[in-house]
């Protein structure tokens, strides 16, 4: 009975292992900000073809690689101390929202505000290592 109980759960974990994420393609921008100065960064929303979502949750499988990915051009750029985060959907319609709601916020005349254009950066879809 043990190895029969053991057995089913090892091919369960198995299945949802392989079930746990999915390519896809997202929309996603970044935003950067620091809390040493006043400057904001934001970049164009761009698509990610192959992207892994979990398909329970919906979430962005490594969503902090992407965010690195953004640290690591702004601080190439001079930008010292950049905190980053990374926003995606699947809908572009929900993103351009999103942006812009956070845009509206941003651009109260307290901060400068700077544009990261899509031939400067560009995000680079993570694979799933599992």
């Amino acid at each position: 009975m043990k190895k029969a109980i053991l057995s089913f759960l090892l091919t369960f974990a198995v299945v949802g292992a392989w079930s746990a994420t999915k390519p896809t393609k997202v929309y996603m921008y970044g935003f950067a900000a620091s809390f040493n100065d006043s400057t904001v960064c934001f970049t164009d929303i761009q698509e990610v073809d192959s992207a892994y979502l979990d398909t329970k949750t919906k979430f962005l499988y490594s969503r902090d690689n992407y965010s690195y990915q953004l640290k690591e051009y702004l601080q190439g750029q001079g930008f010292k101390t950049p905190t980053c985060i990374t926003v995606f959907a699947t809908d572009r319609k929900k993103v351009e929202k999103q942006l812009a709601k956070m845009r509206k916020k941003y651009s109260n005349g307290k901060f400068i505000v700077k544009d990261i254009k899509a031939p400067d950066f560009t995000y680079e879809a993570i694979k799933n290592e599992e």
